[in-house]
């Protein structure tokens, strides 16, 4: 990745994304003896940095890659950064989770506008189904 692509996604991602904080922790900092700094991603819609990616990536697909939907496999936040990437790109997606994805995972990568098929006991086997599918 070079500058050029971070420069293109931070524009990309600008009016999408939520401009998030970072904070201090003095507990951290104490603990380890430096300086450390959280940078609260826990605030994007979905909680979590995933859709940052998903979404530059999904946004960059061929107008004839984005007909076809996207498909990912996730246990969880990726699924649910894929699921709202593609719903606010008007593109269809498709995600495998395992049987043992956390429920309310799962119900929110459904809510995002996925639809989400549950196979196997782990991600691994998930994205074997993904792949075949």
């Amino acid at each position: 990745v070079n500058l050029e692509q971070i420069k293109a996604a931070q524009q990309l991602l600008a009016p999408v994304m939520r401009r998030t904080p970072v904070v201090a922790s003095r507990v951290l900092s104490e603990t380890t003896g430096f300086a450390v700094s959280l940078k609260c991603e826990n605030l994007q819609r979905t909680g979590s940095f995933k859709p940052r990616g998903a979404y530059n990536r999904i946004a960059n697909l061929s107008a004839e890659e984005r007909a076809a939907g996207v498909v990912a496999a996730s246990a969880g936040n990726h699924a649910q950064g894929v699921a709202w990437s593609a719903t606010e790109l008007g593109i269809k997606s498709t995600v495998f989770m395992p049987t043992g994805a956390p429920l309310p995972k799962l119900v929110a990568t459904k809510a995002y506008g996925a639809q989400v098929h549950l196979h196997g006991s782990t991600v691994d086997e998930a994205l074997v189904a993904a792949r075949e599918f």
